[in-house]
């Protein structure tokens, strides 16, 4: 689920491949610039990814894939697989989806701006805008700030945790508080002092959303549809709130129960089980265009986009650092990408961009449940589309 990949534990993680998958296809847009690159370089970078894609929706057992790229001369989609397996109809170059975990960014954004306005004090403790929220078996929100909840060095426990997958999986289209989530979580010991660790937290985020609409008098949502969605005229972007729909063309999500499990359909679900950490639904070419916005300062003023990538390591080897709401990686020909990654019930999802205006976004339409190998697959696939060099690239 949200930052939890794989929730159903390992032996989701044996694969049986028991879907159709159709041929992979390509559509190219906004190429005008494009003769400039030698016809082999293109043909090149689009057979990686194509090839990867096509890993993805065979060996490694996902339904159907997206990625689509761009940078100031255009950009491309790939699609590979099915949207339905039943249908067996092919996935939409335009499809919308669930971006779990990304929509932290989203959020991050917005509390930054709220700071930009004077109206949130990063280094404020939580409990000036929540006054007695955070309490209880040491989680104490005079001593958490608002920026260890939106960099996850909080120590306040991940809900999450506490959840049996299951029983979300059992009864999709329950509704979830968030205040009842957040209690759930601080009914028990926070994961380590604040400011003493690096733990990704979900609850963190849950609080995050309490304090832009307690800043505001606004919901979250509301706020995140006036400040950037509408601004940067995101149209198959939403934050969808109880509603369990999509709206518009997207491939049916899927999870995988077991690791000898039929694949089980559920695209329908009351995405309130994520709020602010996880709900909302968005396009590739919508991702793309967000954190292109975002990482060349069309939504944060310059103090505030240096606090949004100012990052810290998350303690594993393959040199992430996390920032508010943001993360960088290492691109393997040089520089970093600056996105983050998503999981939600049906999709996995991966979006990042470059300081010289490359951005890439990728969806899988299964999770959890899937191996490994998938998470693997959607790095591969940004990292190729971010180093490429056919038209979309830089």
């Amino acid at each position: 689920m949200i930052g939890h990949r794989h929730a159903f534990g390992a032996a989701a993680l044996a694969l049986t491949v028991v879907i159709g998958v159709g041929a992979s296809a390509a559509t190219a847009y906004d190429t005008a610039a494009g003769d400039s690159v030698p016809a082999a370089a293109r043909t090149s970078d689009h057979a990686r990814l194509r090839a990867i894609l096509h890993r993805l929706t065979t060996v490694d057992g996902g339904p159907g894939a997206l990625i689509e790229t761009r940078d100031r001369r255009g950009g491309m989609v790939l699609t590979s697989g099915v949207a339905d397996i039943r249908s067996g109809v092919p996935v939409r170059g335009d499809s919308r989806f669930r971006i779990g975990s990304m929509t932290k960014t989203f959020v991050a954004t917005v509390v930054l701006q709220l700071a930009g306005e004077r109206r949130v004090a990063l280094d404020a403790p939580v409990e000036r805008y929540l006054p007695g929220v955070v309490r209880g078996h040491g989680n104490d929100g005079r001593r958490i700030t608002v920026r260890q909840l939106l960099q996850h060095t909080s120590g306040v426990p991940d809900f999450l945790a506490h959840l049996r997958p299951q029983d979300i999986v059992a009864d999709p289209l329950a509704h979830h508080d968030a205040r009842d989530l957040v209690n759930l979580a601080l009914a028990h010991r926070p994961d380590f002092e604040p400011g003493t660790g690096w733990r990704y937290s979900n609850t963190g985020y849950l609080l995050a959303g309490m304090i832009v609409e307690r800043v505001t008098g606004h919901g979250y949502g509301e706020e995140i549809r006036r400040r950037v969605i509408e601004p940067l005229g995101l149209h198959a972007t939403s934050v969808p709130g109880t509603d369990p729909r999509i709206p518009g063309p997207h491939p049916r999500g899927y999870v995988r129960p077991g690791a000898d499990a039929p694949l089980k359909d559920i695209t329908a679900v009351n995405p309130a089980i994520g709020g602010a950490a996880g709900e909302m639904i968005s396009s590739g070419n919508d991702l793309n265009r967000f954190l292109d916005a975002l990482i060349r300062g069309g939504l944060l003023r310059p103090a505030q986009l240096r606090e949004m990538r100012r990052t810290r390591p998350t303690g594993g080897d393959d040199g992430r650092r996390y920032g508010l709401g943001l993360e960088s990686r290492p691109l393997p020909c040089g520089g970093v990408s600056w996105g983050h990654t998503g999981d939600f019930l049906g999709y996995e999802t991966a979006g990042g961009a470059t300081s010289d205006g490359r951005q890439a976004s990728i969806m899988v339409n299964l999770g959890p449940g899937g191996p490994d190998a998938q998470s693997d697959d959607l790095r591969a696939a940004l990292e190729t589309a971010l180093c490429a060099e056919g038209p979309g690239h830089s």
